[in-house]
């Protein structure tokens, strides 16, 4: 049965609720992550492939018209062979769900990555992003972050009082985090004790008391960082 059809099928739920309907819209497998990726901007049909990677393109097309049906995404030709796809405003609404969505998994659902899933050190970090600006850290002053995930990735995680915010390359920070994109995981993955540890191991550098900004922003206790080298 062609995706379009199964779509049809499968995305009614026979319940008069607020909440069947949102989910009867977005709630179908790719759905959100497809929102995801337009929430940092538009996107070709390539793009999304690369981003979304296992989803095979007669899926994607298919979800893509759906959501475009349903006034969430909308395209625009820019030539013969160029579509560009971007979140309407009712997509955009979406935003604080998918935040909601990104902070409970962090908290309840992350876990090791499983096999075949890969790793993107970029999306890694809007998660983070999100996640911090979401959870509001107490006592958070002005800080930047340096996280290295080598062969020249670098990015900046910025607190500005206000606001949190990353971006590409380095700057000058209070914390330089040098990884790799599978230890990273490890990290974020752990319970509160596993990233005790795992700042213990030295794999952040900074003042003691930057250290335990970082380790308090991410739900670690205060002084695991120990005396500096």
């Amino acid at each position: 049965m062609a995706p379009d059809a199964l779509l049809r099928l499968k995305r009614r739920y026979q319940h008069f609720c607020p909440a069947a309907r949102a989910l009867e819209t977005i709630g179908e497998k790719w759905s959100l992550l497809i929102v995801r990726d337009l929430l940092g901007g538009p996107r070709r049909f390539s793009d999304l492939r690369r981003s979304l990677a296992a989803i095979t393109p007669k899926w994607l097309s298919a979800r893509l018209r759906a959501l475009e049906s349903d006034g969430i995404v909308t395209r625009e030709v820019a030539g013969e062979r160029e579509v560009w796809y971007r979140l309407t405003p009712k997509g955009q609404a979406l935003e604080t769900v998918f935040d909601a969505l990104l902070v409970w998994g962090i908290d309840h659902a992350l876990g090791p990555p499983r096999g075949g899933e890969a790793i993107h050190p970029g999306r890694a970090m809007d998660a983070i992003v999100r996640y911090l600006g979401h959870r509001r850290p107490r006592g958070t002053r002005r800080t930047t972050w340096v996280f290295r995930f080598g062969e020249d990735r670098s990015y900046t995680i910025r607190f500005d009082g206000a606001r949190w915010t990353r971006q590409r390359g380095e700057a000058a920070a209070d914390v330089i985090v040098q990884t790799s994109p599978d230890e990273w995981v490890k990290f974020l993955s752990a319970d509160v004790e596993g990233r005790r540890r795992w700042l213990r191991k030295r794999r952040a550098k900074g003042t003691r008391q930057r250290l335990d900004e970082l380790a308090t922003a991410f739900g670690a206790a205060h002084g695991v960082s120990g005396p500096l080298p």
